[in-house]
């Protein structure tokens, strides 16, 4: 079975809906991205999260949530508390841990049982263990980090920082750091297997590839720019990279470097895959539709049109499900992966943005922008599938 790629690329959101914004640093969005809608993932400087009539200026992250299968629990950022949620999966309890300031991104090293939390405010990571939910460590690394992902094979955690074009690494064990000047990396990808860390940024037209092992840099060409998620199938070699600017996905040969463009809808910013059927789902925010991509053939065979501006897809490969989270609808969409056709839209809390999924129970929780500030949905909630 093809493993996956952990997939740390972030969704960024902003009220402004204009050709060109410029942010700090002379960046600008042109060209397709100018027909984002008002919640785009767009350049962190300008991104503002919508509470009401009174949005205030900061970073989100599709990272926002994950599921630690080791002690069977969800960990959800609460930037408004600067905490973290911790729900059981067994029996749904909740309970809250402060971190550092603003929290924005988790990852979890399941071999070690780690929970790792990026307090963009703070500029530090805040370690919690599994077990007890007990902070053990605090770590600077430096100013606004915006994403992580672990390597569980090294025992390593890689972390990006806005704006800036230094990498930091943390050593599990010890919790010491060392960086490298890797160039400005919005997402990380890590490939356990040949122990390779895939950094994207959006404004390259190439991704970063670091070696575990020695921290030597090469570079994967992407064809083009404004690159913005991706997913890896190890077994096959295969890097599936989105580029919301041309409206595509891009295969990408990691032996060979060969690219094989796959058409999407607009924008589309967001790619899952179910490893078990090897079909791909790419979220279109500008078209509120989901490609769907036979990834053995390398093309589209179907386009499922979803909820207002999806920004999020996850995928529960056991149940054949693929889960959609529509950020303007305030909902989740979730498609029968049998016939790739809409079974159910279920309520989720306001502004929906990041997912992250119980694989044993199928259960999904959901981060929102507004309140509550998480929202789980129990595979019971869906309609009965006839006999398949």
């Amino acid at each position: 079975m093809a493993k996956r790629i952990y997939d740390a690329a972030s969704s960024r959101y902003s009220k402004r809906n204009r050709i060109g914004t410029s942010i700090s640093g002379g960046r600008a969005f042109v060209g397709a991205v100018a027909l984002c809608c008002a919640m785009l993932p767009f350049w962190p400087m300008v991104a503002e999260r919508v509470r009401g009539a009174a949005p205030s200026t900061g970073l989100i992250s599709r990272r926002a949530i994950v599921f630690n299968p080791t002690v069977n629990k969800a960990y959800a950022v609460d930037p408004e508390h600067n905490a973290v949620s911790i729900i059981s999966g067994a029996d749904h309890s909740q309970r809250s841990v402060k971190v550092g300031d603003g929290p924005l991104a988790i990852t979890v090293n399941p071999v070690t049982d780690r929970v790792y939390v990026a307090n963009t405010n703070s500029g530090t990571v805040s370690v919690l263990d599994g077990k007890s939910d007990a902070i053990v460590a605090t770590v600077n690394v430096g100013k606004r980090p915006y994403v992580l992902a672990a390597n569980p094979a090294e025992n390593k955690v890689y972390v990006s920082n806005t704006f800036s074009d230094l990498l930091t690494i943390i050593d599990g064990t010890t919790n010491t750091t060392s960086t490298v000047k890797t160039g400005s990396a919005d997402a990380i990808g890590i490939d356990s297997k040949r122990n390779q860390v895939y950094l994207l940024g959006y404004e390259a037209s190439s991704l970063t590839v670091l070696n575990g092992v020695d921290n030597g840099l090469s570079k994967v060409p992407a064809g083009a720019m404004h690159l913005w998620s991706m997913e890896l199938d190890e077994a096959a070699a295969m890097l599936y990279v989105t580029r919301i600017g041309n409206g595509d996905v891009v295969a990408i040969d990691t032996h060979t470097h060969s690219l094989m463009p796959i058409g999407t809808g607009q924008l589309p910013c967001a790619i899952a895959a179910n490893e078990k059927t090897r079909v791909l789902y790419v979220a279109n925010c500008g078209d509120d539709s989901v490609t769907v991509i036979d990834e053995t053939k390398r093309v589209a065979v179907k386009t499922v049109g979803v909820g207002s501006h999806p920004q999020a897809i996850a995928v529960d490969a056991k149940n054949d499900l693929i889960y959609v989270a529509n950020t303007h609808g305030n909902s989740v969409t979730v498609i029968d992966g049998s016939g790739n056709t809409v079974m159910a839209t279920l309520p989720a809390g306001t502004n929906p943005y990041a997912m992250a999924l119980d694989p044993g129970s199928g259960t999904l929780y959901v981060a929102n922008l507004g309140e509550p500030s998480f929202t789980r949905i129990e595979p019971s909630r869906l309609p009965k599938r006839s006999s398949r």
